[in-house]
């Protein structure tokens, strides 16, 4: 007699996603299972079915086809068909057959596996072990959040986006010069907090001029989807607070500054990283700061971590350079005064510190100050064990945390950062009668010609000029010319820019 009968459940090893079968024929030595789940239907040769015949014991929830949800209590077998005696959820006892059984009930979990006897090769056991210990190794590694960023591997970025990340708050000024990656840097950093758990929602404010750049970059360098806010996506939104729709939000300072009802909005919606670009647009003074400034900062106050992104950090003046500072932590830049006097003590600090940091011989008189900026005991302890490189550590960290700006502001210049080209001044002076525009451009039609196929980047105040130059030189004297600025919408700049990129074009 065939050990199928008709009504029995079985399920598919090969393909358990199919859901619970049922024999529905029986020929010889051929059976033949309808998955009723996935409106399928299956035959199979008897001596070679891989099927394993399901069943329930006592204590094992199960399903009806009907929606009943029981405990199995006991189970009787007739003819080769199961019968379950279930205790529902609300107390009451029912007998079903095995048919009546869901037909979407899968045993994926392997408790349940060798529970019906469905057991695997051993090498897909040791496959996925191998893939746990692997993804542990991912989770521990100290450069996870780091990974997978579309970007050169620069080592001043890398060390700053690490530094950072490892802080219990991230509240720094980037004030990198430019062309040194401050935006990368900050990119890391939301990725790296993003990927890791520590951030889930992300606030950035940039010019209106940069918003694109910054949608654009934070996508193919990060996978970072930004979500564009202006007034009429606001509008779209039917939410009381739009600000609240999307995690990672991306808006124009100018946008705040022209509906002033969505500053209380977005301070409301709580965010894990507030980012500012340009931050030495923020004008404040003790008397009157400025309305961007004063949003800014009620942002600050309602969030852990704060970025400032800014090439001139002091191009406003020191007012507003403290400022930025307070904006980042308020108990130590408190006052503008104080940090003016100090501003005027950093030098023989700095000095101080440069003496420790290249293990020169401190003199007697360097000495008494270090005991006056640092702990006492940390003074002395180093003091006797000079050569003590833990100690020399701890001395360098309290004088950075203690005095100047400490470790909110990082700053790189081109003079030190190496592996950047250098860069190289070569004036063309003008005779004062020939400075008309007519005689600039065929003086730079001359000297473009004499550069051969070398690209050249061309950079002008206003965009006018940007496109007058682009009208001349591909009409009148033919040359392979891109056009970028501010005006452009977003296909255009990429469009340009890609066209420039593939050395397509002499000049842009």
């Amino acid at each position: 007699m065939s050990e199928y009968v008709i009504g029995q459940r079985w399920i598919s090893a090969s393909e358990p996603e199919l859901g619970l079968g049922m024999v529905s024929a029986v020929a010889v030595n051929r059976v033949t299972i309808v998955y009723l789940a996935s409106d399928e239907c299956r035959v199979y040769a008897q001596d070679n079915a891989p099927l394993t015949r399901v069943r329930f014991f006592a204590e094992d929830v199960v399903e009806t086809v009907a929606g009943l949800q029981g405990v199995v209590k006991s189970i009787t077998e007739l003819e080769g068909i199961i019968s379950y005696r279930l205790l529902s959820k609300q107390g009451e006892i029912e007998w079903i057959d095995e048919q009546a059984l869901s037909h979407h009930l899968q045993f994926n979990k392997p408790q349940d596996k060798l529970f019906i006897g469905q057991a695997e090769e051993g090498r897909w056991f040791a496959l996925r072990y191998q893939s746990w210990q692997h993804l542990q190794r991912l989770q521990k590694s100290p450069v996870k959040g780091l990974l997978g960023a579309r970007v050169a591997l620069i080592p001043h970025q890398l060390y700053i986006a690490h530094e950072v990340t490892q802080r219990d708050k991230v509240r720094v000024m980037l004030a990198d010069e430019v062309g040194l990656g401050k935006t990368i840097e900050a990119g890391l950093i939301m990725h790296y907090s993003l990927h890791t758990g520590l951030s889930e929602r992300i606030l950035v404010i940039v010019p209106e001029s940069l918003q694109h750049q910054w949608l654009v970059e934070m996508l193919r360098r990060f996978n970072l989807k930004f979500s564009l806010f202006d007034e009429s996506r606001c509008e779209a939104i039917e939410e009381e607070n739009p600000f609240l729709s999307e995690q990672l939000v991306l808006c124009s300072l100018e946008f705040f500054e022209q509906h002033a009802d969505r500053k209380a909005q977005a301070v409301s919606a709580l965010w894990d990283i507030v980012v500012v670009d340009e931050a030495h647009h923020l004008q404040w003074s003790e008397q009157a700061p400025g309305e961007a400034y004063e949003f800014v900062e009620q942002l600050a106050e309602s969030t852990d971590g704060l970025i400032l992104l800014s090439a001139t950090p002091e191009q406003l003046g020191k007012e507003t350079y403290f400022a930025q500072l307070k904006l980042l932590d308020a108990d130590r830049f408190y006052s503008l005064e104080q940090f003016n006097k100090e501003q005027q003590e950093f030098e023989p600090i700095a000095r101080l510190a440069e003496k420790i940091v290249h293990r020169s011989v401190l003199n007697d008189a360097d000495k008494k100050q270090l005991k006056m900026l640092i702990e006492q005991d940390l003074g002395a302890d180093f003091l006797n064990n000079i050569e003590d490189e833990v100690l020399r550590q701890e001395v360098i960290d309290q004088l950075i945390d203690r005095h100047g700006t400490g470790r909110i502001l990082f700053r790189n210049s081109r003079h030190v950062i190496k592996g950047f080209p250098q860069r190289k001044f070569y004036a063309y002076p003008l005779e004062q009668d020939n400075k008309d525009e007519t005689v600039c451009l065929q003086w730079l039609v001359t000297y473009l010609k004499s550069l051969g196929q070398e690209q050249v980047l061309l950079i002008c105040q206003h965009a006018d000029t940007v496109l007058r130059l682009h009208k001349q030189l591909r009409d009148k004297y033919a040359l392979n010319v891109a056009a970028f600025h501010e005006g452009m919408s977003i296909i255009e700049r990429d469009r340009a820019a890609a066209y420039f990129a593939d050395q397509e074009a002499q000049t842009s």
